[in-house]
């Protein structure tokens, strides 16, 4: 007798099917018959039968012990788990389904090992992900069903995914960030409504790009995403973000918050019509405007304080004045370091002594002046024949210097609902949407590059990512204590890249005899790894 183990395929999977069978002969005939089915028997349990059919006593010697594969775990466990207990698996779907299955896996791959769809499905044999989401071990995902479909799912029910996040996170009257960046991008988009030539962020000038609006509650964590056309201007989907929130959302009294460049009048008068709220920044026009109708003075601005005026011709608008020192000094110095760039030129261009085009020259000079931002600084003149003369105009230096490190934030949200201090933080707080589009460009999750060509899929791989940026940032919360106590500069240890690759390393190895597979070992976390799960509240099975 001996055991006989037989693979078949059926639906896609693979089973093994362990059989007792004898041999015998019949007219001269060998011939095979089943005495048992036992394949229901543990892994060890078999390889003793096994052993004890061709005759061999005794218990196992270590020398029969072999490690097998060995894959990563710690970290896709770690996060996998994280997002359930979020309930992220249950906004994206309430019930358990293979594609959500692979969207959860898709959103963890982007925290652990960023690139392409096709790439994560091709660490099949090195990660435990794809095991976690409901494959058979060992077996390559189908990259167009597990993946891109998968993604297709996922972008259906993406109003009522964010719609479930604003339940999570936003409530009636309270405070909403909101940003826009942009991501430019390499290759040919042809049927792209998306990707087209904008006005660039972060000086990538010379590629196509799509632009990102980002909304998030008041501490940075994101409840939706919005993708438009490369060319559109941030002001222009204020509107639409704001009837989301309200008409689909169904949220009341909320305070929309957004940078100076986005919430101009027009935009504040359109939020105003509904029962919105708004703060923003004004700019220095705006600044100096009030100054020159003695609504605001300059001997109000104090580093060492806020002061809270309100407007004389609307008593619902407050004007809170701020002073940073540190922004004052670096706005000094960068006017002086354009001021020079611009009188080396200037003086270049003076220099010259042959008869040149005045258009031409102007057209220079107003070239470099839209590069530099300092024309209202300078006096300049060009003759007929093209002589250049000009000349710094110290008041309006004096003058501009004054607002160096001086702001001015607006708002017409009640006072009883927010004070003069939660105004001010309120709008510092768009720096966390700001870190949340560094986190979804750079390495944290390389939102690009994107290898999506359809503009479907790109609203899809940037919702993905985004959905990722909402496990990490509930993750950051969580390992706060652990970075709170870092040490400083040079001595530093802990970001959440370094938190990642320490849970990488706990790793799940296959103990094999005779090739047989007896079970699987986790490799035990040490302190550091162990303070890391506890405070993410994960436990290793």
């Amino acid at each position: 007798m001996y055991l006989e183990s037989i693979k078949s395929k059926r639906n896609g999977k693979t089973y093994i099917t362990h059989l007792v069978r004898e041999s015998f002969r019949e007219n001269g005939k060998i011939k095979h018959r089943t005495i048992s089915n036992v394949s229901k028997l543990p892994p060890a349990h078999l390889q003793a039968l096994k052993k004890s059919l061709k005759g061999i006593q005794g218990d196992f010697d270590m020398a029969d012990l072999q490690h097998g594969r060995s894959y990563e775990f710690g970290a896709s466990y770690a996060f996998m788990e994280l997002a359930k207990d979020l309930n992220l698996n249950t906004m994206l779907f309430s019930k358990r389904t293979q594609w959500r299955d692979d969207v959860l896996a898709m959103i963890v791959g982007r925290l652990v090992y960023q690139g392409s769809k096709l790439s994560l499905a091709n660490m099949y044999k090195d990660t435990a992900l794809w095991n976690l989401a409901g494959h058979e071990p060992g077996v390559r995902p189908d990259v167009e069903k597990h993946c891109y479909s998968a993604m297709d799912e996922l972008l259906k029910r993406k109003d009522k995914i964010e719609k479930k996040l604003s339940r999570a996170h936003l409530q009636d009257g309270c405070m909403v960030l909101y940003d826009m960046t942009n991501t430019w991008f390499e290759g040919k988009y042809k049927h792209s409504e998306l990707v087209s030539f904008g006005k660039p962020k972060g000086g990538k000038v010379g590629y196509k790009q799509i632009a990102i609006g980002l909304l998030t509650d008041k501490n940075g964590c994101p409840v939706g995403v919005e993708i438009f056309k490369g060319s559109t201007s941030d002001q222009t989907t204020v509107l639409g973000e704001v009837k989301k929130l309200s008409e689909k959302y169904g949220l009341k009294n909320l305070i929309f918050t957004g940078d100076r460049g986005m919430l101009t009048q027009k935009r504040i008068d359109e939020v105003s019509e509904t029962d919105y709220s708004t703060i923003t920044a004004l700019t220095h026009p705006q600044i100096e405007s009030l100054l020159a109708k003695n609504n605001i003075q300059m001997e109000l601005f104090d580093s060492r304080d806020t002061v809270e005026v309100i407007d004389d011709s609307n008593e619902k608008i407050r004007y809170i004045l701020c002073k940073n020192e540190y922004t004052m000094k670096s706005e000094t110095e960068t006017r002086q370091a354009l001021i020079a760039k611009v009188e080396l030129e200037l003086d270049k261009k003076a220099r010259v002594k042959k008869k040149r085009d005045p258009l031409k020259l102007a057209a220079s000079i107003g070239r470099l002046f839209e590069r530099c931002r300092v024309e209202k600084l300078f006096d300049w003149d060009i003759d007929a024949d093209g002589k250049l003369s000009w000349s710094l105009n110290e008041e309006k230096v004096k003058q501009d210097q004054l607002l160096d490190g001086c702001y001015v934030i607006r708002t017409d949200a009640p006072a009883e609902t927010l004070d003069k201090d939660e105004v001010v933080q309120g709008y510092r707080n768009l720096q966390k949407v700001e870190q949340a589009f560094r986190n979804l460009k750079t390495v944290s999750l390389e939102l690009r590059p994107m290898y999506h060509k359809t503009d479907e899929r790109l609203k899809s791989h940037i919702f993905i990512s985004t959905l990722a940026y909402y496990i990490q940032w509930n993750a950051i919360q969580r390992l706060k204590p652990l970075f709170e106590q870092d040490a400083k500069f040079k001595e530093k240890r802990w970001t959440f890249e370094m938190i990642v690759e320490r849970l990488k390393s706990i790793r799940m190895t296959e103990v094999l005899i005779d090739g047989t597979l007896i079970k699987t070992e986790l490799s035990q976390p040490d302190k550091e790894q162990q303070k890391i799960l506890d405070l993410l509240g994960v436990k290793l099975p």
